[in-house]
């Protein structure tokens, strides 16, 4: 926690303001078994109305300063709170952003979800509570205390018991739910996985009539997380009977010490009422106090958790230097003795792939399922890093350019096409965002997509709903290529990106590519002999090992793997 809090810098005023005027706020409090002993004492017991009158209007006056204490503190904690829930929300979401694919992949995006939402907001409570109450509490406490001795130090004796014994019992309780609220966390963690999963794949799900199935699975999660919550919260509401049963035991000997007191005339009727109400105060304080621990323990545990995240380093370093002009001779992209294996996989996905390509190429990629194929590529804009050897575009290592230079010069179509809610017009300019509607329209053109964009009421403006999901996959796919190739980049990757496309639409997209700027480089992931293999080189992999590189006729007449590839797609005569 003590790492997060350096997002509340920019709220000091706030963080002093808030307790400062809770603490006015209790000190008025205090002051109101006083005024309530003077009633007694000297209204009731001597008739005098005035006296009850001036007591009155005293506690009123003390109510309402108050009450305005109180808002006061609650507007800066609240400010505090919610304005270091959005600084921390920002700082993690950047994290997130500057993680490479293999953080990503291990952290899980059900758990970051998590972090982002649910964590934060425990946080931004257990914050903006701490500057309520945190110091309310304990000054009321022992404020009560101190005023009992300037009203008898023998009855006072009995708070000096009753505090300690209660502070035992909260901070013990506190102590033993901490580390269980961790695992609540870590079971809500689980609950979103399948809730996520199950909801992205409804559609298998039914297809494959696995309702119950999956049914009893979120059963068994949610059945784990709600006894494991219930356990916690009985532990927690011990709390507050224990407090009670503490508190009222102590309110017993109170009364018998101050009636022996009174009859000893040690101390009148008044200041005993005035005990009783400090040891009152005490009870609720305590109270309160009791569940802002319970709160503070879940904060806690979220803060721990959000720290975790924000300790997870990205895996890739990026190179600082200016950009440099290309070399003209230099290659394209070189992979050079490449083996990459990812995180915690016990064997490589790539092994010694060793490979030259030229500025202009075209080079399609193609193997069986699992053979290293999007591993391969995914290597070029570094989404990856090679575990061995070096990945080069126009002969500098790829670990040397700088993000932005990177990812200008580097266009990708992932497998899954990704689109996000807006506008096709806002989709289309992430490839480059001073893109003008004439390159727009080219761009959708090359990608086969101009016709249906034309067909949609408002054209380029016509709305994408989240995901796409108002859009069909082969028009989602389409937007996609249109999106990398607005950016103009000097190597355009289509990993397997044209399989929702019928025959005729890809052929004409193969054409389109073709028609690319000379100086473009292409590779081209595909299942599909038909779509590399017009290519200028092909690469064939199988687990992970390069089977075999060549032109299409020079691998059907020498590679066994692209041989019974094709031929499995197009049978010999």
């Amino acid at each position: 926690m003590r790492k997060l809090l350096v997002y509340l810098k920019d709220y000091k005023k706030e963080t002093v303001l808030a307790p400062l005027f809770k603490m006015l706020e209790a000190t008025f409090e205090l002051f109101v078994p006083f005024v309530m002993a003077n009633i007694i004492d000297h209204g009731i017991r001597q008739a005098d109305d005035g006296a009850v009158l001036r007591s009155g209007l005293i506690l009123v006056a003390l109510g309402l300063i108050g009450l305005l204490c109180s808002v006061t503190a609650q507007y800066f904690a609240a400010k505090a709170a919610v304005g270091f829930s959005a600084k921390l929300k920002h700082a993690l979401f950047q994290h997130i952003q500057s993680l490479s694919f293999t953080e990503l992949d291990t952290l899980g995006s059900s758990t970051l979800i998590t972090r982002m939402t649910s964590d934060v907001n425990q946080v931004q409570n257990g914050v903006n509570m701490v500057l309520r109450l945190f110091l309310r509490s304990p000054f009321i406490v022992f404020g009560a205390m101190i005023m009992a001795f300037f009203i008898d130090a023998k009855a006072a004796l009995i708070f000096v018991v009753t505090i300690p014994l209660l502070a035992v019992v909260v901070f013990g309780i506190m102590m033993i739910t901490m580390p269980l609220y961790k695992k609540v966390q870590a079971g809500l963690d689980a609950v979103l996985l399948t809730t996520r999963e199950n909801l992205v794949g409804a559609r298998v799900i039914r297809a494959f009539h696995k309702e119950a199935e999956e049914t009893a699975r979120f059963e068994e999660k949610n059945t784990a997380l709600t006894n494991l919550q219930l356990f916690v919260g009985k532990l927690s509401a011990l709390t507050n009977p224990v407090t009670y049963i503490i508190v009222n035991v102590a309110t017993i000997f109170l009364l018998y010490t101050g009636a022996v007191r009174v009859d000893e005339a040690v101390i009148s009727q008044g200041q005993v009422v005035s005990l009783v109400n400090y040891m009152s105060q005490i009870l609720v304080e305590l109270v309160k106090l009791a569940n802002l621990i319970i709160l503070i323990t879940k904060a806690l545990a979220c803060a721990n958790r959000i720290e975790g995240i924000f300790e997870v380093k990205s895996s890739m370093q990026w190179g600082e230097q200016a950009p440099l002009a290309a070399q003209a001779e230099a290659p394209a992209v070189e992979f050079d003795h490449v083996h990459l294996a990812y995180a915690g996989a016990g064997a490589e996905s790539l092994s010694d792939i060793h490979i030259t390509v030229k500025k202009g190429q075209t080079v399609g990629v193609i193997g069986g399922t699992g053979s290293g194929k999007s591993s391969l590529v995914n290597m070029i804009p570094r989404f990856y890093d090679a575990t061995k050897g070096t990945v080069r575009i126009d002969g500098r290592d790829v670990k040397t350019y700088g993000m932005e230079e990177l990812r200008e010069k580097v266009g990708v179509v992932l497998q899954r096409a990704v689109l996000f809610r807006g506008t096709i017009r806002d989709n289309l300019l992430w490839g480059r965002g001073d893109a003008s509607d004439e390159e727009l329209w080219e761009a959708l053109a090359s990608a086969q997509a101009r016709e249906f964009v034309e067909a949609k009421e408002g054209g380029l403006d016509a709305p994408v709903a989240q995901e796409g999901r108002n859009l069909s996959g082969g028009q989602r796919q389409r937007l996609t290529i249109a999106r990398a190739l607005v950016g103009r980049p000097k190597i355009l990757i289509l990993d397997d990106s044209a399989s929702a496309l019928d025959y005729a639409t890809e052929a004409a997209l193969r054409t389109a590519i073709r028609e690319l700027p000379e100086e473009t480089t292409v590779f081209i992931v595909s299942q599909r002999a038909s779509s590399i293999r017009h290519a200028d080189q092909i690469i064939v992999l199988e687990d992970g090992e390069m089977a075999g590189l060549g032109t299409h006729e020079e691998l059907l007449a020498g590679c066994e793997v692209y041989q019974e590839i094709y031929y499995s797609q197009f049978p010999r005569e």
